[in-house]
């Protein structure tokens, strides 16, 4: 079970901020953004950072992040890819956390979020998906179930929904990483900014240190 927002590592606050902050009308949760994230990593086909980090913001292929100082949009392109490495390493290493919310009043993952991201992703590239076989094609079936059942548009009954979203929090890391072992390499761990930040610059990882006292 994922913490609530509130325990999760400052970068991931700070990380949450500055998505809430980006001028437009309807900005991805961090939840949202960590699903989309996945999905990037395990697309069956490379996507480079051009035709991914865009659309997080509702872009096109490779527009900047709409904040008005170049050093706000060289800190968000930082921290995304910075996640999206994190993501990487873990998945190589056989294990997944997903960033989920948790439900103040029972304590519960809150999914719907999460997998809402995913699909996102899934309909930048949708060929590359459409192609997946064997093992992979069950797992993304699997997700694709979890889709349906989150935006309503599933055929199920409702115990068989109800069933599915209990499961929904141990299901998720486990297709994930069957994609993963699959052959998915939607991503490489690498700078999503060109420009390398000096040793004044705050720091990526949004400690609000400068970079030569923290990662630098």
């Amino acid at each position: 079970m994922a913490p609530p927002i509130f325990r999760f590592p400052s970068r991931f606050r700070r990380l949450d901020e500055i998505l809430a902050d980006l001028p437009i009308d309807d900005p991805l949760l961090l939840t949202e953004l960590d699903g989309y994230l996945t999905a990037v990593a395990v697309c069956p086909e490379p996507m480079p950072v051009d035709e991914w980090l865009p659309p997080i913001w509702g872009g096109g292929y490779g527009e900047s992040a709409p904040f008005e100082e170049p050093l706000d949009v060289r800190l968000f392109a930082d921290m995304v890819q910075a996640r999206l490495n994190e993501i990487l390493r873990d998945l190589a290493r056989g294990k997944h956390q997903p960033i989920l919310d948790v439900d103040p009043r029972s304590g519960e993952p809150l999914w719907e979020e999460w997998i809402g991201g995913f699909a996102m992703a899934t309909d930048v590239r949708p060929q590359s998906w459409s192609a997946a076989q064997g093992d992979a094609a069950a797992a993304l079936a699997d997700l694709r179930t979890l889709i349906a059942v989150a935006s309503d548009a599933a055929t199920l009954t409702a115990d068989e929904i109800n069933a599915i979203c209990d499961a929904a929090p141990v299901r998720i890391p486990a297709d994930v990483l069957r994609l993963f072992a699959s052959g998915g390499r939607g991503a490489t761990p690498a700078p999503a900014a060109s420009a390398k930040p000096g040793r004044n610059d705050p720091c990526a990882c949004g400690s609000g240190k400068k970079s030569k006292r923290c990662c630098g």
